[in-house]
């Protein structure tokens, strides 16, 4: 399945990834096309087999806020969004924990990693006990240690932490509170600052909390060797505003089946509203250290298959004012496609056994009335060009031949107008096309 991971009509962010069993469970918010507000009022769990990471499966609504569907609320007390979920398991039991906008947290129980969660409340604690965040919870990451014991990591713009008593998991052990457990000051480099996304993980006996900080778009880790610090910034892992349209991002680590993923988010619909689930290969070396990994159309697959259609939305470079828009369930071309934009797709294995001398790719072209021409180049934006296709006024599927190639490389797609000099004015800004996909034929 290559970024968005998920069937392409589905709005996972801020996801947490989990592996029970031999399934990895994501676990996420819920965002809603054309929206004007983060989240939704529902959560929804998808898992895959760790065997088969190209099959996800929709287990439905786990938790709710509103009644709707097939179920009630789960909580009794609001009716607001509820955000960026993490679930952990305990003596066989499965807990998931929320933010609920204006509400002190939320805490839910299944038997089943999938849920639903029956909601158990919100956390517990007296007015003597001290806790931060004015006790909201905000995008709550659960670690349960080797030894039993339990920490929520949890803050807006300040980086706090309390230890839960394993017992019910949602009463506030008396004097765990810590903050700072990332540096939360304005002393700290806003590239390392916290900010929000607090995920934390234990990985060869170091500490690690991968968190979104100041600079919003990136997904920072730190390590320490114990659960409450001190940790220490170690470099960024992935940028989602990286040569495409970014925003907030949210997301965590997961090793499966010996290979570790990093799972992040990026934004649709020209908004930061509208976020969909990807995944990228990462390292964690002998050091501990995780090297930073670009943004591919990969996801879980080795390579993109040039001879099948290829989805304009699986782009992980759009540059220039071009993204990607949801008309229907079933489509979602790239729109706002200008003179000087820029479209990219990372990896395509053109394999090694054609011996032409040229290929054709054709392009599902939506006309704008204006003709242009589509470069095609490979291995960066500024590689070399292997061909151009002329596109015309209407709807239709505009063909090319370009040069023949094998093995992997990066593909870009560079519009432009081609008008003279004295009418450039008039077309600068102007829509060409949009694209819906396109494919390689030998």
């Amino acid at each position: 399945m290559p970024n968005p991971i998920l069937p392409l009509w589905e709005y996972i962010p801020d996801a947490e990834p989990r592996v029970f069993g031999d399934r990895v469970y994501l676990y996420g918010s819920h965002d809603r096309p054309a929206c004007e507000a983060f989240c939704d009022f529902k959560m929804k769990v998808w898992s895959a087999s760790v065997n088969d990471l190209n099959n996800w499966q929709c287990h439905g609504d786990s938790f709710r806020t509103k009644d709707g569907g097939e179920r009630p609320a789960d909580p009794d007390w609001t009716r607001r969004e509820c955000y960026a979920p993490d679930v952990v398991e305990k003596d066989g039991k499965y807990y998931l924990y929320s933010y609920i906008v204006g509400s002190k947290g939320a805490v839910g129980v299944s038997d089943k990693p999938e849920g639903p969660f029956r909601c158990l409340g919100q956390y517990l604690y007296d007015e003597d006990t001290k806790v931060g965040d004015d006790g909201i919870f905000n995008d709550a990451g659960v670690l349960v240690d080797d030894d039993g014991r339990v920490y929520v990591f949890y803050g807006f713009t300040e980086s706090n932490m309390n230890e839960l008593d394993p017992a019910d998991m949602r009463t506030v052990i008396k004097g765990s509170y810590k903050r700072p457990v990332i540096d939360d000051t304005e002393n700290a480099p806003r590239e390392q600052r916290f900010y929000e996304a607090s995920s934390p993980r234990k990985i060869n006996g170091k500490y690690y909390m991968i968190y979104s900080p100041c600079t919003g778009s990136r997904l920072a880790y730190a390590t320490a060797d114990r659960p409450e610090g001190p940790y220490t910034y170690r470099g960024y892992i992935i940028d989602n505003g990286a040569d495409y349209p970014g925003g907030n991002d949210h997301g965590s680590v997961a090793c499966i089946n010996g290979q570790w993923y990093i799972f992040y988010h990026r934004m649709t619909n020209n908004t930061i509203m509208s976020r969909r689930a990807c995944v990228e290969r990462i390292e964690i070396l002998p050091d501990g250290s995780i090297p930073t990994v670009e943004m591919t159309s990969l996801g879980f697959e080795d390579s993109l298959d040039p001879y099948k259609l290829t989805p304009a939305e699986i782009a992980c470079v759009l540059k220039g004012g071009c993204f990607v828009t949801e008309r229907d369930i079933f489509t979602r071309p790239i729109v706002n496609i200008t003179d000087g934009a820029v479209m990219g797709y990372k990896y395509f294995d053109f394999g090694e056994d054609y011996t032409g001398d040229s290929l054709t790719l054709a392009f599902k072209i939506r006309g704008s009335g204006t003709k242009c021409r589509i470069r095609v180049i490979i291995d960066g934006e500024d590689g070399e060009e292997i061909g151009a296709c002329e596109v015309g006024t209407a709807d239709g599927v505009y063909k090319c031949k370009v040069k023949n190639i094998t093995g992997s490389h990066s593909v870009f797609f560079r519009p432009e107008h081609g008008v003279t000099d004295w009418t450039k004015e008039y077309f600068d800004g102007k829509p060409l096309f949009e694209l819906e996909e396109f494919v390689f034929m030998k």
